[in-house]
């Protein structure tokens, strides 16, 4: 079956503001407020992505500013001491950055995210050169896809895969993200995989089985 999912190139911002190593702590402020971003990628040689400062970066300058923590805090707090003391991107950056490349796909991104406790990504290719940058809100872009498109979308890569010869037509149907299959089947073993198949599809909210056997009329009730 051929499916093409979505890749972080597909939703990704393009135009990106990045820093070189040098950068100040006040043009970094500049940038961020200029642009209207939370972090910018620091990049060295040929763009490669060697770290990220952030919003959360930077904040330790000002949260230690007119306080003098205590033995344990200093040692608790030790990079947020380090970075308050910061002058340039290179020691203020979390580094090495976490990136993703072009090619990956969103759920890929959503899992890095997730894993590293990050909002956005700056997005590389196989060089490590920056290409974009893909945030929290990008990746949910793909649930305004029209519903319209997922049904299309659905009954050309799972319907007509799955139930070649189908009892009866199998209708689908999406409203607002969630899709319902409804019909007669000979095989029920292929609903769970069914089911699969069509959370799998990008911007699909939940599913609804409204399968039957075609032995046995009732509703299918199949813990999906």
């Amino acid at each position: 079956m051929n499916t093409s999912p979505h890749i972080v190139s597909d939703v990704m911002t393009q135009t990106v503001v990045s820093v070189g190593r040098q950068a100040t702590f006040k043009e970094i402020v500049e940038l961020l407020g200029q642009w209207r971003v939370s972090a910018v990628p620091v990049t060295e040689g040929e763009g490669q992505v060697v770290g990220v400062v952030s919003e959360a970066d930077l904040l330790p300058k000002e949260e230690f500013r007119d306080s003098d923590p205590d033995r344990f805090t200093q040692l608790r707090r030790l990079p947020d001491m380090a970075k308050a003391g910061g002058v340039t991107a290179e020691e203020l950056m979390t580094a090495p950055a976490v990136t993703v490349e072009a090619g990956a796909t969103l759920a890929q991104a959503a899992r890095t995210m997730a894993d590293r406790k990050v909002k956005r990504l700056p997005v590389v290719d196989d060089r490590g050169r920056l290409q974009g940058i893909v945030s929290r809100a990008d990746l949910l872009k793909v649930f305004l896809r029209s519903d319209e498109d997922i049904a299309e979308e659905v009954r050309r890569t799972i319907v007509a895969y799955l139930f070649r010869a189908p009892v009866e037509p199998i209708r689908v149907s999406v409203a607002d993200g969630v899709v319902t299959l409804a019909g007669k089947i000979r095989d029920t073993s292929l609903i769970p995989v069914a089911a699969r198949l069509v959370r799998a599809v990008e911007g699909v909210v939940s599913f609804e089985c409204e399968l039957h056997s075609a032995a046995y009329p009732g509703v299918v009730n199949t813990d999906l």
